[in-house]
């Protein structure tokens, strides 16, 4: 019985506190139409927002987007809408609201989905929060975009790498998702593979301390110079040359880096013909042994 009169109590208060024009409140949407929102505000009267007033984002849809239950925070336009509700704008709360929110998406580095509005220059515009956001054509992709227009209406995931609330600017940023999820995907094949695996690759370049391989798959690992050739060299180039294909064998993938040897596969294919002509030469001995034998066993001597 205490906490219903303190719910009570709390209902009371609210009811007669003091809203002002210019104040950003909190209602909750009970109800939804085409022209607007009506909000309940625990307060003596309702909440009104215009369909207008909802949004600045062009795609945005006051049926699709907006449900009963939700809290909504907005902005005071007018005490009296004329019919005895408080006026309300949530475009000019999110002026206020949106950019801190959007400042802490920046800080927490979060990935966001947005969808593409229209194809300006250098770039393409899309909503988040009820404010434009830019994308220039340089984070669009992980390279550069030519044709603008073919993102218009694309579902894109984006993260906010500039806020500046005074000059009202937002930019975002696809590249920057991509450029992470290509990284993981890349560490991912990488730890897949497995130490001593033999693989054949191209080389792609070369350098002082020792030569890129192309492996395929995106994959590229490094061969240093003291695991190219048996015998001692001095630059890479003296043993081979950009587009050679190679085998090379893996030695581990620390860090996420790829580390091969060609001088491991040399050793290898030499044991195993070592190997092999053993076994050859045994083969053969046996073989000579058991015909002599066979040779005595046949001879009648007495």
């Amino acid at each position: 019985m205490e906490e219903t009169m303190k719910d009570y109590e709390k209902e009371l208060e609210a009811s007669f506190r003091k809203i002002n024009e210019g104040d950003v409140i909190q209602g909750t949407v009970i109800d939804v139409n085409e022209e607007e929102v009506t909000l309940d505000l625990k307060y003596y009267t309702q909440g009104i927002i215009k369909a207008a007033d909802m949004s600045s984002d062009p795609d945005f849809s006051i049926k699709a987007d907006v449900h009963a239950g939700d809290v909504i925070e907005a902005t005071v336009v007018k005490m009296d809408d004329g019919q005895g509700n408080i006026l309300l704008s949530k475009k000019e709360a999110n002026k206020v609201l949106a950019w801190d929110v959007l400042a802490g998406y920046m800080e927490e580095k979060k990935n966001l989905s947005v969808k593409v509005s229209e194809a300006v220059n250098a770039g393409v515009v899309a909503y988040l929060e009820g404010i434009r956001g830019f994308i220039p054509a340089s984070h669009l992709a992980l390279s550069y975009v030519e044709d603008l227009e073919a993102y218009k209406g694309k579902e894109l995931t984006v993260r906010v790498i500039t806020v500046d609330q005074e000059k009202e600017k937002l930019v975002l940023s696809a590249k920057e998702v991509l450029r992470e999820q290509k990284k993981e995907e890349h560490d991912h094949k990488v730890a897949m593979m497995v130490p001593g695996t033999v693989l054949e690759g191209t080389v792609e370049s070369l350098q002082p301390y020792g030569a890129f391989v192309d492996l395929k798959d995106g994959l590229s690992g490094l061969v240093h110079i003291s695991q190219i050739s048996q015998r001692r060299i001095k630059k890479p180039s003296e043993v081979l040359k950009v587009g050679d294909k190679v085998k090379v064998k893996v030695l581990n993938t620390n860090d996420g880096k790829i580390s091969l040897s060609m001088k491991a596969v040399e050793e290898q294919q030499q044991a195993e013909e070592t190997e092999s002509f053993d076994v050859k030469q045994f083969g053969s001995k046996e073989s000579v042994g058991t015909s002599l034998g066979d040779l005595f066993a046949k001879l009648n001597i007495k």
